[in-house]
């Protein structure tokens, strides 16, 4: 990883509480930003001690707001899942934030659905692919998508 020349000015506690009062973050992608700015890694995990006995770094919280960040967007829970995975958040973590802020995926589908497609069902088997592949990659399971894309929100296809 890219380590910076110059030396920083800031002590790498000093740092990473200016990182954090901007905006929750996981610990690996503090650890990652605090890497870039130079700080050797002693200096590192000990400003990551510090910040997580003070409660300011707290890998659930930042999992919760990346949950409700994301279903904001339209995401699923796949997507979600990927997105916390890639920033190294626990899985366990992962599954408590999903449990503590619930939603219901298949509503979800249908409003990422019908925001995208103007309600409008598929003309011919393209384009219904078409819109299947959208609510994957949006991060919904083949139940979710297939209750979207039904007519009248039952799950399955006509």
């Amino acid at each position: 990883m890219f380590r910076r020349s110059t030396p920083p000015t800031l002590s790498a506690k000093e740092m990473a509480m200016q990182l954090l009062s901007r905006r929750d973050h996981g610990q690996y992608e503090l650890q990652q930003k605090l890497v870039q700015k130079g700080y050797s890694d002693d200096d590192i995990h000990q400003a990551l001690n510090f910040c997580a006995e003070l409660n300011y770094l707290d890998d659930l919280r930042f999992a919760k707001s990346q949950v409700r960040q994301h279903v904001a967007k339209g995401h699923g829970e796949r997507r979600i899942r990927q997105e916390l995975n890639q920033k190294r958040v626990a899985e366990s973590v992962v599954e408590q934030a999903l449990n503590e802020e619930p939603q219901d995926w298949f509503e979800l589908a249908s409003l990422a659905a019908n925001k995208k497609f103007k309600g409008r069902k598929a003309a011919d088997q393209k384009e219904y692919a078409k819109q299947v592949r959208f609510l994957q990659y949006r991060g919904y399971s083949f139940e979710q998508i297939s209750h979207a894309l039904s007519q009248d929100g039952e799950i399955g296809m006509d």
